[in-house]
């Protein structure tokens, strides 16, 4: 039994530390919200990120963005084993991710950039696609590890995980804008959205972003599990990391999630509330 970390346990760092429990390992939380890390039956929740550490030979970090994650790495530090490896889980900018895989390496400690895609609902089925960034040997080391969160692939050196998991954001964000549209021309056209995605399943149209966010939009269920604001948050690193290439359709979605958050207060629901941005922009109004 492996004595583990995880640090953030919110909307997914608290499946993932369920499915880190049910696999048999020994885990420690920590969240700064106390009640949250204490909510996670089987594992032990301490107050003070240092303490949480202390031992563990795998750190998990699944907190907000990179400077959260910086900031939690300093105030930790001293409670850090030796050749204790820090996973870094969230998503965060790859210019972060290599600073922070030099900053760990100057003290002889490993670092993996891991971010996921799946959602809330792949962090509770364990089933999350996980891109892996760091040294072969050091990565090996953890997948055992990410193995109970889901499906770890090593992409390359320290940054491409985030890099990928742009590349993923880029993809969904994009998908989420052509869903968007395809189930407002079938509401609007009198065709059952239900019965198209049904008859388009295992063709060429069909993905995860129509089954699910299609769903989502004729159900009217905006319940956050990938927030607007994390979308926003992601698309804006994608634009950054591509530096002077130009990404037209990234830019494009990225200005219609900021008018959903800016102008329709909607930051806080499921990014596949786009759908509500197009209804707007074509003039039919809010729904119920």
């Amino acid at each position: 039994m492996t004595q583990l970390t995880l640090l953030g346990t919110g909307l997914m760092g608290a499946p993932m530390a369920r499915n880190l429990v049910r696999a048999g390992h020994d885990l420690r939380v920590w969240n700064r919200t106390p009640d949250k890390a204490r909510a996670i039956e089987g594992a032990r929740a301490f107050d003070d990120p240092a303490e949480a550490v202390t031992g563990s030979a795998v750190v998990i970090s699944m907190l907000a963005d990179g400077p959260a994650s910086a900031e939690i790495e300093d105030a930790a530090m001293a409670g850090f084993a030796d050749g204790a490896i820090w996973v870094e889980m969230a998503s965060i900018r790859p210019a972060e991710a290599r600073a922070a895989g030099d900053r760990f390496a100057g003290r002889g400690m490993g670092y993996v950039d891991a971010p996921v895609s799946g959602g809330t609902r792949g962090a509770e089925d364990g089933t999350l696609a996980i891109m892996a960034g760091g040294d072969a040997d050091v990565v090996a080391r953890v997948v055992p590890v990410l193995e109970a969160m889901g499906r770890p692939v090593h992409v390359g050196p320290a940054g491409t995980g985030q890099l990928a998991k742009l590349a993923n954001q880029a993809i969904v964000a994009c998908t989420i804008g052509a869903v968007a549209e395809a189930m407002l021309l079938l509401e609007e056209g009198g065709a059952d959205p239900a019965a198209v995605r049904d008859a388009l399943k295992g063709g060429f149209a069909d993905s995860t972003i129509l089954q699910q966010h299609g769903a989502r939009m004729t159900e009217r269920d905006f319940r956050p599990g990938g927030p607007i604001t994390h979308q926003i948050k992601d698309l804006d690193n994608v634009l950054d990391a591509a530096g002077a290439l130009d990404l037209p359709a990234v830019r494009a979605v990225t200005e219609r999630f900021r008018t959903l958050r800016d102008t329709m207060d909607g930051g806080a629901l499921d990014h596949s509330a786009l759908y509500l941005e197009l209804r707007r922009r074509n003039g039919l109004g809010s729904i119920n």
